[in-house]
């Protein structure tokens, strides 16, 4: 009996649906039209136009700015809470560690809703506290998620070991753990750093006056810029995005290999 070809097929053709829009877009991005011709010529221009508009600079590094932010807070809660979880054992854990799974499973149009109308209540002004504040809010989920996977395989015999040698628990943690834990921790901030980075839905409705990132900039230029200008705008945006996942996959693929080892 011949293996059915509709896994196969069917993989395909989720490949394609997902990454040949992408192709198209890069492609299109070093395009442009010839004058008073019905085709068009590879060209650069639409990235050298991007890389000396002054307003494109200022949004790229406001989203810089709050997608380090995001990420080195959401780093350190994510790995608080990851520790605090998987050490401090209770009836409550399953349901501590469900929490964590909300903001995952949560629509993000919810999530941007509710941290506006959270927002409003205090009286807090919007602009770029309340961007990072909302990024760490979903992104503390991913580190700590990203980082409970590699505690399932930590070896806890070494921690008793140094306890029994006489180390203190600064010392344990901070020469046995978080060295060990360091390559799941670094993942998780690349992490971090890209959802922050790639979010739209969220930082929409919580940025206020002056504190606009790529992706709102990109919404609210598409409708008036030209498509190839954007293009570029968000090809330059996905290949960031693709490096930092990658870097995260192999760091989280040298844990592995090393847990194995």
């Amino acid at each position: 009996m011949k293996p059915s070809r509709i896994p196969l097929l069917t993989t395909i053709f989720v490949l394609l649906f997902f990454y040949v829009p992408l192709l198209l877009m890069v492609v299109q991005s070093f395009q442009c039209r010839v004058p008073g011709m019905d085709a068009r010529q590879w060209t650069l221009k639409w990235y050298d136009q991007i890389f000396h508009d002054p307003r494109v600079l200022e949004v790229s590094l406001n989203t810089l700015v709050i997608g380090l932010s995001a990420a080195v807070l959401s780093t350190i809660l994510g790995t608080l809470a990851a520790l605090a979880i998987y050490r401090y054992r209770s009836r409550l854990q399953s349901f501590h560690a469900g929490l964590l799974y909300v903001p995952l499973v949560l629509p993000e149009i919810l999530m941007g809703i509710s941290l506006l109308v959270c927002f409003s209540a205090l009286g807090i002004e919007l602009g770029r506290g309340t961007v990072i504040a909302a990024h760490v809010a979903f992104c503390t989920s991913y580190v700590a998620i990203v980082i409970m996977t590699s505690l399932q395989g930590f070896d806890y015999t070494l921690v008793e070991a140094a306890r029994d040698l006489g180390a203190t628990s600064w010392q344990t943690n901070g020469r046995i753990v978080l060295p060990l834990l360091f390559p799941a921790i670094a993942a998780g901030a690349l992490l971090a750093f890209t959802l922050s980075l790639d979010d739209f839905i969220v930082t929409f409705f919580v940025s206020g006056k002056g504190c606009t990132t790529l992706p709102v900039y990109i919404y609210s230029a598409i409708k008036h810029g030209r498509p190839e200008r954007m293009c570029a705008i968000s090809s330059a945006l996905l290949g960031v995005t693709f490096i930092l996942v990658t870097v995260s996959v192999l760091c989280m693929g040298n844990k592995v290999v090393e847990g194995k080892g």
